[in-house]
């Protein structure tokens, strides 16, 4: 039999220096052998702390068993365990649903330092190409499971991808180890297991090696997804330019350095930097990419996407989330212009130099707005908007200075954030932790 515990140290010799090996234990036969892989080698070995972790679904009443059997197994091991309860949202898909669920518990479970280990394998990695192929996936979907990635603080291991369905049961065997069979796997209503029970034996029937060679061709699609992640930092250096709306703390992009790109190359672009942001569409679903693109330069097209927005102005294009699809309705007195002010839902206010007199009051755009700018006279404020590129997202939300009914300033915007006579500049920070940015 092969030698599977040297494997295993082999492929996780890069994080022996983590604080923590968590592992993700269902029940089943390949966290059960991972799970008692790792227990016997840190009686020999010098390892990070070992735990393991219980998702428990709640979806089918013999579920409710089997955290104590994951007790009595991690008791006899010595390795602590932790039980999760999770709520399953509905769906179209109840195994995405499940496996969102799942993937949320892992990361909150996994801090900094941390590694959570899960037990797929060679066959599973298979069973992945096949499942994607049949829904028209790319190169990156096509790729499978990466063998590792980062997870909450934390990274995510699969440190058996390399090994098959077959030895873990070999080595389950050798053990008398005991585990617990799902009933839903044996269930060809799903998609993943039509593939195992109805798919893939006929496949092996004609090609022993097919499970081998398909988590080969997963690897030469791992190795064509990295070299166009490559791609897609190098365009992206291009595009991510200064702003000087940078202070929105809004993502953003320049337009010309993409659409200068081939088709392909800004899909592939895009692709990378929004996968951090949001849900991606699928292949078919990019004609919202091209309108925005596309659109003439006075239009304001947006592209809407699973958590946000893709909105274009002022030659760039902006990932528009959280607040900042809501526009800022409610009227501030500021009493104390001497202390910061905390703006309902809006970040924070605050003053420079010689503070204006008051009394004080901040509100926000309902239209028509005039303002005395310099030796300019009284300007239209969608006028003085326009003429510094504010990006619309944002105008709803710019903090207005009142003094009774005249407009003062507009925070943060060149020549019009205060009075260089008077000596005062009022100072915005917009709320930032909805931004999916630090």
């Amino acid at each position: 039999m092969t030698d599977l515990p040297a494997r295993l140290l082999l492929n996780l010799a890069p994080w022996r220096n983590a604080t923590t090996w968590r592992i993700a234990f269902s029940s089943g036969l390949d966290s059960t052998v991972l799970l008692h892989l790792l227990a016997h080698l840190a009686n020999t070995q010098a390892l990070p702390a070992l735990s393991a972790i219980h998702i428990h679904h709640c979806l089918q009443a013999a579920a409710d068993a089997w955290p104590q059997h994951c007790q009595s197994v991690c008791d006899a091991l010595g390795v602590p365990l932790q039980v999760v309860h999770v709520q399953v949202q509905p769906g179209a898909s109840l195994e995405r649903a499940a496996r969102d669920a799942r993937y949320g518990a892992f990361v909150e479970a996994t801090q900094t330092n941390e590694v959570l280990l899960t037990a797929q394998h060679r066959d599973d990695q298979a069973e992945t190409l096949l499942f994607r192929l049949m829904r028209g996936a790319g190169v990156r979907g096509l790729a499978g499971m990466p063998r590792e990635r980062a997870l909450g603080r934390g990274h995510l291991l699969r440190p058996l991808l390399d090994v098959s369905r077959a030895e873990l049961e070999a080595y389950a065997a050798e053990h008398q180890l005991h585990w617990i069979e799902d009933p839903s796997n044996q269930d060809c209503q799903f998609s993943r297991n039509y593939l195992r029970h109805q798919v893939l034996p006929v496949m092996l029937e004609r090609w022993p090696q097919a499970v081998t060679t398909m988590a080969r061709s997963a690897t030469h699609l791992g190795e064509a997804r990295e070299l166009l992640d490559e791609l897609a930092q190098i365009d992206l250096a291009s595009a991510r330019t200064v702003s000087e709306f940078d202070w929105l703390g809004v993502p953003s992009l320049e337009l010309a350095a993409l659409t200068g790109l081939s088709a392909a190359r800004q899909r592939n672009a895009l692709s990378h930097w929004l996968a951090a942001l949001t849900q991606l569409p699928d292949s078919d679903h990019w004609s919202g990419w091209e309108n925005l693109r596309d659109a003439a330069p006075d239009a304001r097209p947006i592209w809407r996407l699973a958590r946000g927005e893709l909105q274009r102005a002022g030659g760039r294009i902006w990932w528009v989330t959280g607040s900042w699809l809501r526009p800022a309705t409610a009227a501030v007195a500021w009493s104390d212009p001497s202390q910061p002010l905390v703006l309902p839902d809006n970040g924070v206010l605050s003053f420079s130099g010689q503070i204006a007199d008051g009394p004080l009051q901040i509100r926000y755009r309902q239209g028509g707005e005039v303002m005395a700018v310099g030796d300019r006279g009284h300007r239209d404020l969608k006028r003085l908007l326009n003429e510094r590129s504010v990006p619309g997202f944002v105008r709803g939300r710019l903090p207005l200075l009142y003094r009774g009914a005249q407009l003062l300033g507009v925070a943060n915007l060149r020549d019009l954030s205060g009075n260089e006579q008077d000596g005062w500049h009022l100072h915005w920070a917009p709320l930032s932790e909805d931004q999916g940015l630090s």
